[in-house]
């Protein structure tokens, strides 16, 4: 009797630490997790999550943000991933946006979340939005800072600058900030790499480097070289957008999601 009360409290540490360790999602369990639907899993083929995230070397006892979440695609991974012993941001649009396609992304990333707490419950929303909100996590707080085919956006709206001048201020010193986006030819105007989606990678080390960054490593993970980068509709032609309907339909789904540059900088 006396071995059976010595040993009991060593037997429910161990089942404790058991239950935790089941809680916990490893990076392939977040990406097959049942909350992803059947749609955004068959994305995974031309934005190869698992490779992208290794690359930018995200530990799940990290603090990160993820800049313009949009519907909140690689949330559904990093949400589960960190929940349990990192930190996840993410930096949506404003609440005061006055922009209405603003306002619905950020209503409806803000339903996605509260819809399943158990998944996205730890997830801290602050604001993206130069120049007012550019306060995207506490200053030098972050391990990582990510985004996913939103440079564009930002030069479009002439914002690129103050965005990843925000990304440095929230990174730690020997912070990554992890950068996908579709790749122009090397010689585009600034004007086409506007208009088509597609941004050169030199545009984007030129960004990085203004607000302080060091270009660390390349990887073409995300590369698709049947992407010809010349599209009626620019980015928007291929895969999901599909912009030009049934127009070449089968063409253009052949050829899959657009070519992308994976970029890692590092803060000094």
């Amino acid at each position: 009797m006396k071995l059976i009360l010595y040993k009991l409290p060593a037997l429910l540490l161990l089942l404790i630490c058991s239950a935790q360790a089941q809680s916990e999602m490893n990076l392939s369990q977040a990406i097959e997790g049942t909350h992803r639907s059947a749609e955004n899993k068959a994305r995974d083929r031309y934005r190869h999550p698992e490779e992208t995230l290794r690359f930018f070397d995200v530990q799940n006892t990290m603090t990160v943000v993820e800049l313009s979440p949009g519907a909140g695609w690689y949330t559904e991974i990093l949400a589960p991933y960190l929940k349990d012993k990192g930190m996840l941001y993410a930096a949506h649009f404003s609440e005061t946006a006055k922009i209405p396609y603003f306002i619905k992304s950020l209503t409806d990333f803000k339903s996605k979340l509260a819809a399943n707490p158990e998944i996205y419950g730890a997830v801290e929303l602050t604001a993206l939005q130069p120049p007012e909100f550019t306060n995207i996590a506490p200053e030098g707080s972050c391990d990582r800072a990510l985004t996913f085919r939103n440079v564009h956006n930002w030069m479009k709206d002439g914002q690129a600058e103050a965005v990843f001048a925000a990304a440095y201020k929230a990174l730690k010193p020997g912070g990554i900030f992890g950068v996908v986006e579709h790749r122009s030819l090397p010689d585009a105007t600034l004007d086409r790499q506007i208009t088509s989606g597609y941004v050169s990678e030199n545009q984007v080390i030129t960004y990085a480097e203004k607000a302080g960054f060091k270009l660390l490593e390349k990887a073409e993970i995300n590369a698709n070289p049947k992407d010809t980068k010349d599209h009626p509709m620019g980015v928007w032609t291929l895969p999901p957008a599909l912009k030009l309907g049934q127009q070449n339909r089968a063409h253009y789904l052949d050829i899959g999601e657009s070519d992308r540059m994976t970029l890692k900088f590092i803060k000094p």
